[in-house]
């Protein structure tokens, strides 16, 4: 006989398996209220109402605020890259005219290092706050 293939999706659970359903009668207002908590929390009916019952209060994180707030940063990003890239083709063209003074290379190349570098730790913050953010 063979075996069944686990086929993937959700893991198995580490605590018991969840077979207890709830119903709640709610009021237009109160099921307005839910739904609103639900949509800036960002999570299902289920995970929020499991939370707020059994953890105590739901940390509300309004998602398209703080995507919102990221959007300058990647455009500054953008920008910043384009700029990089222009001094880039700038500087082969003065070199190939002999023209490109080395202190210059040597000045642009630190720069570049410096901002590789703090391009890094911003990328590893924005990494770690989505991860919070999820986490909550």
């Amino acid at each position: 006989m063979k075996k069944k293939q686990n086929k993937g999706g959700r893991p198995a659970m580490s605590s018991g398996k969840r077979t207890h359903i709830i119903k709640a009668k709610l009021t237009d207002e109160e099921i307005g209220v839910l739904r609103r908590i639900q949509q800036e929390s960002g999570l299902n009916r289920t995970e929020l109402i499991r939370k707020r019952v059994l953890g105590g209060t739901v940390v509300i994180i309004n998602i398209r605020e703080i995507i919102s707030l990221f959007d300058p940063i990647g455009a500054e990003l953008g920008r910043a890259g384009n700029n990089i890239n222009q001094l880039a083709r700038h500087a082969n063209m003065l070199n190939k005219q002999h023209k490109l003074d080395p202190s210059i290379v040597t000045t642009f190349n630190a720069l570049l290092t410096k901002y590789i570098q703090i391009q890094g730790e911003l990328e590893k913050a924005l990494r770690q706050l989505l991860r919070k953010i999820k986490d909550t």
